[in-house]
């Protein structure tokens, strides 16, 4: 019997032991999709006690309190942060199984060298041990992200942002770790949503445009694109709840556009007109720019009315959806490319049935002297465990070239949370190896070791090209 979280975690065989250790347990971080707070960072903020750190804005780990049957003052109200602490305590005994469980332990062991497990009977010791050491300079948003042996980072920014953190940021000659802006314009696609009005409105204080057709909105928006740009954003980010792509013209776009200003709400088929034509203007201004274009397809957003009405978004009450997007995804993919203005483009779907028809699609658009242009995008959210990871790294080997991807993000609100990172590299060499002592791949240790390398870092060096 192995020890719980043993030194060889993940790790079946001496191949996968090899690769792990030798080759990708030294590589740097390149986490290109984050939803870190750049203020934070920019403050070198430090946390008053574990909970801050490490409960806060972490729905996931709100998704399991509640599912313990812990009331919500525990979860985002009023209680104190020590029984909030001791309610997560309460639950993680619960959570084996759930790869919470074991990002828990390895967040304890890796940042606080807390080896004892959670539970009511330890909490107060690590509650206390935790706050303690929060106490020092090596808890503080910036040294944890060194600590973490990042390189690069992205965070999501909307495109009003001022994006004043990150100049801050850039400015302090003693953090070498590259913090860079992600474009993620939702606000200017959901033109069905109560606020979509208002923050035109924003836009149109931010850009000092009046924006009151289509033609204005695109204006505003490259001109917020150009200023992303020159801050050193390169990538952007859309949620596609679901993809879309309904053909339409500027004039119909326009009209809509302006129906929705007058307090109107456009019909289904109307939004994707607009939608259609927006999306297919940002996605050429990305190529003419170099940048790559996020989609994350498949999220099914706030299905608990109750809670959304009281508690707003991103709060744990989200779901796997099923939609087709096949179809749109491929006429949208081949409206730019039939132009030469498709950008590198990365694509994620929380479902994870969708991967082999993603990887399918996105073989239909490579080349254009880029290895792996269109990726297929790392198991995301309710997918970046272990049976996610494995289905989405075997549909890309099966149907695409996995020596080519460009590796794990995080997706998190937490400086903790570099040990996914640490899991996916662990079932990545756990998969090679166990392909080579199948006799499934050559014992090519040159071979197999770069490719490691290339995945956890190297490749995403290359795909992005920040400077």
């Amino acid at each position: 019997m192995k020890p719980f979280l043993n030194e060889d975690f993940l790790l079946q065989n001496d191949t996968a032991v090899e690769l792990y250790h030798e080759y990708a347990k030294p590589m740097p971080i390149f986490d290109y999709h984050c939803h870190l707070n750049p203020g934070e960072i920019a403050e070198d903020k430090k946390y008053r006690n574990i909970t801050k750190l490490w409960l806060g804005g972490d729905h996931y780990k709100w998704r399991a309190i509640r599912s313990n049957g812990i009331d919500e003052k525990y979860v985002t109200g009023d209680a104190s942060d020590r029984d909030k602490f001791m309610k997560w305590a309460q639950t993680i005994p619960s959570c084996v199984g759930n790869p919470l469980y074991h990002w828990t332990h390895l967040e304890l062991r890796r940042y606080f060298g807390i080896e004892q497990l959670l539970s009511p009977d330890t909490a107060n010791e690590i509650w206390n041990i935790c706050n303690e050491m929060l106490e020092s300079e090596d808890f503080s948003a910036k040294t944890l992200i060194r600590r973490s042996n990042v390189r690069v980072l992205c965070t999501t920014d909307d495109p009003t942002d001022t994006l004043e953190y990150h100049k801050i940021i850039s400015a302090d000659e003693n953090f070498d770790v590259k913090v860079l802006p992600t474009f993620r314009p939702d606000k200017a696609l959901n033109i069905t949503s109560s606020g979509f009005a208002d923050w035109i409105h924003k836009l149109e204080h931010v850009t000092n445009r009046d924006i009151k057709d289509i033609e204005n909105l695109k204006a505003a928006l490259l001109d917020r694109i150009e200023f992303f740009n020159n801050a050193g954003c390169r990538i952007s980010d859309h949620a596609m709840d679901p993809m879309i792509y309904r053909e339409s013209t500027d004039k119909e776009a326009s009209e809509i556009f302006q129906k929705a200003l007058s307090g109107q709400i456009p019909d289904s088929y109307e939004a994707e007109k607009y939608k259609t034509v927006v999306m297919l203007f940002l996605a050429r201004q990305y190529s003419k720019l170099g940048w790559t274009m996020q989609l994350h397809l498949g999220t099914m957003r706030n299905c608990n009315s109750k809670m959304m009405r009281l508690l707003g978004p991103d709060t744990g009450f989200d779901a796997i959806g099923d939609w087709n997007h096949a179809q749109p995804l491929a006429k949208f993919l081949d409206a730019l490319d039939e132009i030469d203005e498709l950008p590198k483009t990365i694509l994620y779907s929380l479902n994870a049935s969708d991967n082999d028809v993603l990887a399918t699609i996105m073989g239909c658009f490579q080349g254009n002297c880029v290895p792996g242009k269109i990726q297929l995008g790392s198991a995301w959210w309710f997918n970046d465990q272990k049976d996610g990871m494995q289905k989405h790294l075997t549909s890309l080997a099966n149907l695409g070239l996995l020596s080519n991807f460009v590796g794990m993000i995080t997706d998190s609100r937490s400086f903790l949370s570099y040990t996914r990172h640490e899991y996916f590299r662990r079932i990545l060499c756990n998969m090679i190896g166990i392909w080579v002592e199948d006799g499934e791949a050559p014992k090519d240790m040159k071979l197999l070791g770069k490719m490691v390398q290339d995945i956890c870092y190297n490749n995403a060096v290359r795909y992005f090209t920040f400077t």
